[in-house]
């Protein structure tokens, strides 16, 4: 699933091509592309209809077009959505389940959604907190990611200490903080020297500075490479893939020696998924909490 790095690049090309234009049409192809917009595709293709998009914009893995009534069209990509410009003459996919036409673009907004878990819905805005920017309502419970200016570390570190669980867990908990997920957890708990299972009220400030410090430069970094593409189902506006997925130190990498101790990296089973981590480098610790 598409996380901060890859949506931030998707944001970067869309704020490139579509802020500033208006809305001449809109062609819901497959329902589902729409089922969180409860009123329906017709409601949704009638608002859209003569709106400018004011800015793109984006909050953790969630990203939206701010409309010129205030209204803000939410974009969650799920397991396989892209939002593509497509060149002109450009084969359509076999996915395309949206199409936003543009007055003074040739080019179209293509939804391609291949299984069908991500969507589009239009809603009104507000402001998360104290001080925060406004972003969609749906979405107003996400805490602010590593990245924005808002991020408030020292109260981020005094909720993670208070915790009783694990470390990844908590980087997890898209209410302490949003954007990161499997893969970039994995990477900055390698950089930080840190288990994932370390349980939280053990740490230190020092330790979580160490490792939001950590979850900032790997989510810098994979931001300038792209993002990470495994697979097709990734890709930015114009297509291409990410190549983060070269510069990663632990994460896919069972049974391959460590970057830094030439030991090799351990996969363990970890919330239905996978967590990766080398045995030399982030020691588990005595009292754990997976």
């Amino acid at each position: 699933m598409p996380e901060l790095p890859e949506v931030e690049t998707v944001r970067r090309g869309l704020s490139t091509w579509v802020a500033g234009r208006r809305i001449r049409q809109v062609h819901v192809l497959h329902e589902r592309a729409v089922r969180r917009h409860a009123a329906g595709p017709r409601d949704f293709e009638d608002r859209l209809v003569g709106r400018l998009v004011v800015a793109v914009q984006r909050r953790g893995k969630y990203l939206w077009m701010t409309l010129d009534d205030g209204q803000a069209v939410l974009a969650h990509l799920g397991m396989s959505g892209q939002l593509v410009l497509p060149a002109s003459g450009q084969p359509r996919s076999a996915h395309l389940r949206m199409v936003i036409v543009f007055d003074d673009d040739d080019r179209a907004l293509h939804f391609v959604d291949q299984r069908t878990f991500g969507g589009l819905q239009v809603g009104g805005m507000r402001a998360a907190g104290d001080g925060q920017r406004a972003v969609p309502s749906v979405i107003a419970h996400i805490a602010p990611d590593p990245l924005e200016a808002c991020f408030d570390e020292a109260a981020v570190s005094a909720r993670m200490r208070a915790r009783r669980s694990g470390l990844k867990r908590a980087l997890l908990d898209q209410s302490l903080l949003s954007g990161i997920g499997n893969i970039y957890a994995d990477e900055a708990l390698w950089r930080a020297c840190l288990h994932y299972a370390r349980p939280t009220n053990t740490l230190t400030r020092r330790e979580v500075s160490r490792v939001l410090d950590s979850v900032r430069e790997v989510l810098t970094e994979a931001v300038a490479a792209g993002g990470t593409s495994f697979d097709s189902l990734y890709v930015n506006v114009n297509g291409e893939s990410g190549w983060f997925a070269r510069d990663l130190h632990v994460y896919g990498r069972q049974g391959q020696p460590c970057t830094r101790c030439g030991s090799p990296i351990r996969r363990d089973a970890f919330m239905n998924r996978s967590s990766y981590s080398c045995p030399t480098c982030q020691r588990r610790p005595r009292r754990a909490h997976d």
